[in-house]
């Protein structure tokens, strides 16, 4: 059995723990490549689905081009050359990441495959080969949940790890799911010009959201697709080239059937972390599966840590990067640790409207009893949004009626997940909502003035 200083399971997040350990470690690193070298933000996520957002955007631009005056003819799709500049991209990147950690020198072992614990900070690795590891790192990611639906299987289906490499665009398509992958796919496909069906449990879009934010995508998404609330799918069929999605509504009645060329399923993502054999290493898990970590990414195992979707409700690159510094650092220097900082966590949806949030909703703030007071500027009421004729984006924020002390900041408009860094960074710091607002400059007529006039509508008691 070779043993090692560190084996990391994980090419994603865990890659960079790699990079920062001490130099004399002898490291191995695990992965199964089952979405591709690099993980899943990489070859199946957010750098490649946000390649293709950019692209819709441009095609949703020229369609809107007659309000300022401009008659553009329609986008012509070529959904082939679309997908082929994207993945020319991120498939070399992930190749190049692969040859480089496959020649990583005398100090570094690649064991291209999927591993299983065997035993405390012990793997059995592809080949029937058993190592073991003074320390280990857990970063073995996520993958899309699959609803157990009759029928769902035997009639195929996409998730988003496999809906951006499909060969043809389809003419419809229909959406399992509400979610942030809903959303940002649902706007893709249809500025694309494909017609979508979102089919949505709960009554809203995005319902996570705060209040104001989820009210207003989903009146827009009704507007641009074909949403289908409180329904429940009950039968999925393929009859050659059609999908037949079978649903009942909220009083239990039946009889809907929406048909599609392709299915997308995207109802959220679950740790990998039940594809580890956890048990027989000791390594004590969350009733949802994720792995237990305390505020070092320590799990209840000594020397075993884990970071990402593997262990994090997040659910979040930029989360599993910070955590991934935290385990390196506290890997090189373990008499002087750190611990990660999940105060204020930040996300955008890159839907149409964009969206970005930190903190807390209204609806939240409510829930636990927290005193709030509520600043809100409309994209219309700015000079930027004059220019862009936007009439209902918003950036809404949370303080305490007293101190000024931002609590939550929720954009919907161009840029949101621009514009809300500001919010984030006076969070962290623990700037006041006034001193944020008045403290600065703020260029005229940026866009970024939506920002210091909804700071500047918070009826606070404060000077």
């Amino acid at each position: 059995m070779e043993h090692f200083d560190l084996i990391v399971i994980g090419s994603g997040s865990g890659d960079t723990v790699i990079g920062r350990r001490p130099r004399d470690w002898k490291v191995a690193l695990v992965d199964d490549a089952a979405v591709g070298f690099g993980g899943t933000c990489l070859n199946v996520g957010c750098i490649p689905s946000k390649m293709f957002v950019y692209t819709a955007g441009l095609a949703e631009a020229a369609g809107g081009a007659g309000e300022f005056g401009l008659d553009l003819p329609a986008p012509a799709v070529r959904w082939r050359d679309i997908r082929k500049r994207i993945f020319d991209r991120i498939d070399g990147h992930s190749a190049d990441g692969l040859h480089h950690r496959r020649t990583g020198g005398p100090n570094l072992t690649l064991f291209e495959g999927r591993a299983r614990f065997t035993g405390p900070k012990t793997l059995l690795v592809a080949g029937g080969e058993t190592i073991s590891a003074d320390r280990v790192v857990i970063a073995a990611g996520s993958r899309p949940i699959v609803p157990d639906v009759p029928g769902l299987a035997d009639a195929g289906f996409l998730t988003n790890e496999t809906v951006m490499r499909v060969e043809k665009l389809p003419e419809r398509l229909i959406i399992l799911g509400a979610g942030s992958i809903a959303a940002e796919f649902a706007h893709v496909f249809s500025a694309l010009g494909v017609r979508v069906t979102v089919i949505a449990r709960s009554g809203a879009m995005l319902r996570r959201e705060d209040r104001d934010v989820s009210g207003l995508i989903t009146d827009i998404a009704r507007r641009k697709w074909d949403l289908r609330e409180r329904r429940e799918v009950t039968r999925v069929e393929r009859d050659g080239a059609v999908v037949r999605v079978h649903i009942k509504g909220p009083d239990g009645s039946g009889g809907e059937v929406v048909e599609g060329d392709e299915l997308l399923v995207a109802v959220g993502r679950r740790s990998n972390a039940d594809r580890l054999d956890l048990p027989a290493a000791g390594i004590a898990t969350h009733p949802d599966g994720r792995i237990e970590v305390d505020g070092r990414q320590r799990t209840n195992v000594p020397g075993v840590f884990a970071i990402g979707d593997v262990s994090s409700e997040y659910q979040l690159k930029h989360v599993a990067n910070h955590e991934a510094r935290v385990v390196a650092h506290n890997l090189a220097h373990p008499d002087q640790p750190i611990e990660a900082d999940h105060r204020f966590v930040p996300h955008a949806v890159f839907t149409s409207p964009e969206i970005a949030s930190v903190g807390l909703t209204e609806q939240r703030a409510q829930a636990d009893g927290v005193r709030y007071a509520v600043g809100r500027r409309d994209y219309k009421d700015i000079a930027y949004g004059w220019a862009m004729n936007d009439p209902e984006g918003f950036a809404k924020v949370l303080a305490d009626p007293e101190t000024g002390r931002l609590l939550g900041a929720h954009i919907i408009g161009p840029q949101a997940s621009v514009l809300i860094q500001p919010l984030i960074q006076a969070m962290s710091l623990g700037q006041d909502a006034q001193t944020v607002a008045r403290g600065q400059y703020w260029i005229h007529p940026a866009m970024s003035e939506l920002v210091e006039n909804a700071l500047l509508d918070l009826p606070l008691r404060t000077g």
